[in-house]
């Protein structure tokens, strides 16, 4: 078994998302999981944990802390290294004493609870900087750095084995390009943060598609050290409407070598990422040439398990496609990006020409269908809950798919128009969000383009007299 006491490699999982923070009974199963798996991190950060964040100087209550207690001892049982992380960058004053005695004062109480290993992250901060502290220090990242290591001096003392970990502000490669934090920000950081503590980095993006051994090595000379990878590729808090169950991928073999660690930020719903986290490890362990399809067919094989019915077992297959209408956030999986397009090829042809591809193409939608609506008998059921809100989602599309073909291709229907009796204007797709998302429409370039001409949205005027 892998325990923090035989490697340096930081290898688990972190709770950094904005949204609820996970359960104790929730934590403790990933808890189980990593241990099995060979992880060895957990990292606890969650925004909307209000004294992580938004009031970091508040300490915690007496039940807050025994919480936190249990959760820093479950990790020890496992062999697991508990890493306790505090945000203060929304509004510390850093050229004020009594703002490192607040730190101090939070990280003595997490010392007490038995904590070793601890993080400052000043990631997504307002851009600007207090008068006073840019007349003592010039930039954001000196004076985070003055104030990272007199931290880090400080728990030295009281843990000498603490590992240290700190997020900056530019924390991809577009934010620094964009110098986010200032002119230089990380190369103050490679010049100035004592080469002890390590930093975090999620990639050339936030949720980056590919982390290339190039990237990472190109960041090693401006940071003097190797970058603690953030991984947000299965983060969904950004989009309710998505989750990821798709593959840990877009990462070489050979980055494991680059880097000081790797750490998945995943889906702010706990039952969702049993294929995240099993792949993540089963990709840190893997000795060769990483294929991630196949390690997410095999996980796939073991989380079935967690889909027991009060009825028939629902089916391998049903269960693969779903996860690839939810793969990952540039990609769908394979059966879903087949089925997707045979449907806009068949959509694209003249509904006389169809023949028994509308009937097969139906068949496959329906069967689909099925699987999401038989979703509602999952024994398991916060992961039926997890997986409702989006999962219903997708049944009323394939619906309306389904019901289209079926009437066009009826005779005498295929110039006729669809009026659907379930689908309904203002019903279906309705609400200012969605018609916000008509006005704009991204590009393959990534661009943004308005969607619909000014003839589109007509003008109301005064009636003539």
């Amino acid at each position: 078994m892998t325990t923090q006491a035989t490697t340096h490699f930081l290898a688990g999982v972190i709770e950094g998302f904005y949204g609820p923070p996970w359960t104790q009974a929730e934590r403790f199963e990933l808890f189980d999981w990593m241990a099995q798996w060979g992880l060895n991190t957990y990292f606890y950060a969650p925004k909307d944990d209000l004294k992580q964040r938004a009031i970091w100087r508040e300490l915690y209550s007496a039940a807050e802390a025994e919480a936190l207690g249990q959760l820093i001892q479950a990790c020890q049982q496992r062999h697991l290294r508990f890493i306790y992380a505090l945000s203060p960058g929304l509004d510390i004053r850093y050229s004020n004493p009594a703002e490192l005695e607040h730190l101090q004062q939070r990280f003595e109480q997490i010392l007490a609870l038995g904590c070793q290993n601890f993080s400052l992250l000043f990631d997504d901060l307002p851009d600007r900087m207090d008068p006073a502290d840019r007349q003592r220090w010039g930039s954001f990242a000196a004076a985070q750095c003055h104030v990272v290591n007199a931290l880090f001096r400080w728990t030295r003392e009281r843990c000498p084995a603490a590992r240290f970990l700190f997020c900056p502000t530019p924390y991809c490669g577009r934010m620094a390009e964009a110098k986010l934090g200032g002119e230089g920000y990380l190369a103050t950081v490679g010049r100035e943060l004592l080469p002890e503590i390590d930093v975090f980095w999620t990639g050339p993006e936030i949720i980056s598609r590919e982390i290339t051994v190039a990237h990472i090595q190109e960041l090693q000379t401006v940071l003097r050290r190797k970058p603690l990878i953030w991984d947000n590729l299965h983060a969904n808090d950004y989009d309710g409407r998505r989750f990821f169950c798709g593959p840990y991928s877009g990462r070489a073999s050979e980055l494991r070598s680059a880097v000081s660690g790797l750490l998945l930020n995943p889906n702010t719903e706990f039952p969702l990422n049993f294929v995240a986290v099993h792949t993540l490890a089963e990709f840190v362990r893997n000795p060769g040439t990483w294929d991630a399809r196949q390690a997410y067919l095999a996980a796939m094989r073991e989380w079935l398990s967690y889909f027991a019915t009060s009825g028939p077992p629902l089916a391998l297959e049903d269960l693969i496609l779903l996860g690839d209408c939810y793969y990952l956030p540039y990609e769908d999986g394979a059966e879903a990006k087949a089925l997707f397009e045979r449907a806009r090829d068949l959509l694209s042809r003249n509904p006389a020409t169809w023949g028994d591809d509308a009937a097969t193409i139906r068949r496959q939608l329906a069967r689909l269908r099925e699987f999401c609506f038989r979703l509602t008998e999952l024994q398991h059921r916060p992961l039926f809950y997890a997986l409702n809100r989006r999962v219903w989602e997708l049944r009323e599309e394939l619906d309306l798919l389904e019901r289209y073909i079926a009437f066009k291709s009826a005779p005498g229907n295929q110039n006729a128009d669809y009026h659907p009796d379930s689908h309904l204007p203002g019903t279906y797709r309705g609400g200012m969000v969605s018609r916000l998302q008509r006005l704009l429409a991204p590009q393959s370039d990534g661009t943004i383009t308005p969607a619909l001409s000014r003839e589109s949205f007509p003008i109301a005027r005064e009636p003539k007299i």
